[in-house]
């Protein structure tokens, strides 16, 4: 068999992790060698610390709890709509942050619904700046999220253990005492961890909805003494103090997880039992408040912002075709990075392969563009480098969800065909053309897919350095700031479209290969 140019193998899935762990650590050295060393933390610094760890606490906390009515409701009740309701729910993960904050806007800021509700009644109004509003905006990103996870969990107890208890005349407590906790207890620390990692580095919420520094994580510190201190040692120190946080909880959910043990069943579809009576109501209570919680922002921004999108002046529509190249680029370059250690870690490869491929996770994308743009500063301006490296760190942080994606799927091809293609010495790029691609599109696309969405509503890197050539959700950012909520909220619904048509192009053209 002819051997491609390319060829697929260990050593290549380990160059690509080994330069993701030297870009990751490298940039970081790189801000601190140019300040010529780590600065001391002042009390503002951590008074950020603290309120990061508080509010990711708070967020996950919050998050994991009320999702497990709406799992369990889920898993325990059939209705029309209610596949859509689950898909639904993914979408506030693929939604660009701007997008969901100017639909908490509209719905709990100051001329929003709800407070013209209070009003109205002769009640005090709330407001979403602050603390509140920080911990509102993650519960909005991540309650879906959670619900799936535990979802998951649900349906992985076997039908078998089910029909088991009905036989015994298990009552409800008797289900929860036995199946549910114990499912429980494995996958919230998990859940719990997932939700924290995203809170503890989250940089868009805090700088819309912040509100002071009262309010502020690591990573808009980090922002803050990029942009206006230029203090390159406390931002790599504060870059430090966020990957090691990270670790921290990783660390910590590992040692409080604890395996169900319910063993293996016949792969039949498991389903809880719906009972009458209040138990039926408090679920449709539950599914009914959950989706209101989440559509409602999204629908009150769509109905505000639809019909102006023929208005938007010119400068909107260059920044979205700029963000639509930027996205196309950001996903290409993360299915390759994540297709080349997916493979190389389904073939055996070293521990160290996968944590590497991780490391974005704990990483802050400011401190990564930063030293970027230390180490090439002798090649281009900062201006000229912004789009450019804005684009390789979108895919470099999309990276670990394509992995979490491809993994599994590549490990079972291995196990299934690995020794078969390796007799025929199947290679390269035949192996890739014939075998790889193939049995692997479905998830190839759903990574994809989420690598686009992600890049195209990113508000990171960019807000450093490219002020003169904006991305769509930098442009609604600069209208939110100009008071020009009408164009932004068009500019919302247009972000949006963009964002969902990217993911389901590329979900469903994995599923049609």
């Amino acid at each position: 068999m002819a051997a491609g140019v390319f060829p697929i193998r260990q050593p290549g899935g380990a160059a690509i992790a080994a330069a993701l762990a030297a870009l990751v650590l490298g940039t970081l050295a790189a801000v601190a060698w140019q300040a010529r060393g780590l600065s001391a933390l002042g009390p503002w610094d951590w008074r950020a610390v603290w309120f990061t760890i508080w509010q990711a606490v708070v967020s996950a906390s919050v998050s994991a709890i009320l999702a497990i009515p709406v799992a369990r409701a889920l898993a325990r009740r059939r209705f029309a709509g209610r596949a859509v309701l689950v898909t639904l729910l993914g979408a506030p993960f693929i939604l660009p942050v701007i997008v969901a904050i100017m639909g908490l806007i509209s719905v709990f800021g100051r001329g929003g619904v709800l407070n013209d509700a209070l009003r109205a009644a002769g009640l005090p109004e709330i407001s979403i700046y602050g603390w509140q509003g920080v911990i509102l905006a993650h519960v909005f990103f991540n309650l879906p999220l959670s619900v799936r996870l535990i979802l998951q969990g649900w349906q992985a107890i076997p039908a078998e253990r089910f029909r088991l208890a009905e036989s015994l005349g298990f009552a409800p407590r008797d289900i929860a005492r036995h199946l549910e906790r114990p499912m429980l207890r494995a996958v919230l620390p998990g859940v719990w961890l997932a939700v924290f990692l995203v809170c503890l580095t989250s940089f868009t919420v805090a700088l819309a909805l912040g509100g002071g520094p009262r309010a502020t994580t690591v990573e808009l510190a980090i922002y803050q003494a990029f942009r206006f201190d230029f203090d390159l040692g406390r931002a790599a120190m504060l870059g430090l103090v966020q990957i090691a946080l990270c670790v921290a909880a990783m660390a910590l959910a590992r040692w409080i997880a604890i395996p169900a043990a319910f063993g293996a069943g016949l792969d039949m579809p498991s389903q809880l039992r719906g009972l009458g009576g209040w138990r039926r109501l408090a679920d449709g209570l539950a599914i009914t408040l959950a989706a209101a919680f989440l559509l409602w922002p999204i629908l009150a921004v769509t109905l505000r912002g639809l019909p102006r999108i023929p208005l938007l002046p010119p400068e909107v529509w260059d920044a979205a075709v700029r963000s639509v190249v930027m996205a196309l680029i950001s996903a290409t370059l993360a299915i390759l990075l994540s297709l080349a250690l997916a493979l190389a870690i389904a073939r055996g490869g070293a521990r160290w392969i996968e944590t590497a491929g991780m490391l974005p996770l704990v990483a802050s994308p400011l401190v990564l563009g930063t030293g970027l743009f230390i180490l090439l500063r002798g090649v281009a301006s900062p201006q000229a480098m912004a789009l450019p490296v804005t684009v390789a760190i979108n895919a470099i942080m999309a990276l670990p969800f394509g992995l979490r994606a491809l993994i599994p799927a590549a490990r079972d091809l291995e196990g299934d065909f690995g020794r078969l293609a390796d007799s025929l010495d199947m290679r390269g790029l035949a192996r890739l053309r014939l075998l790889v691609l193939p049995r692997l599109a479905r998830p190839l696309g759903f990574a994809g897919g989420l690598a686009a969405a992600l890049a195209m509503g990113d508000l990171g890197v960019i807000t450093l350095f490219a002020t003169d050539q904006p991305t769509l959700p930098l442009k609604l950012y600069q209208l939110m700031n100009s008071y020009r909520m009408a164009d932004a909220s068009a500019c919302a619904v247009l972000l949006m479209a963009i964002s969902f048509a990217l993911f389901w192009l590329f979900d469903r053209g994995g599923r049609l290969a």
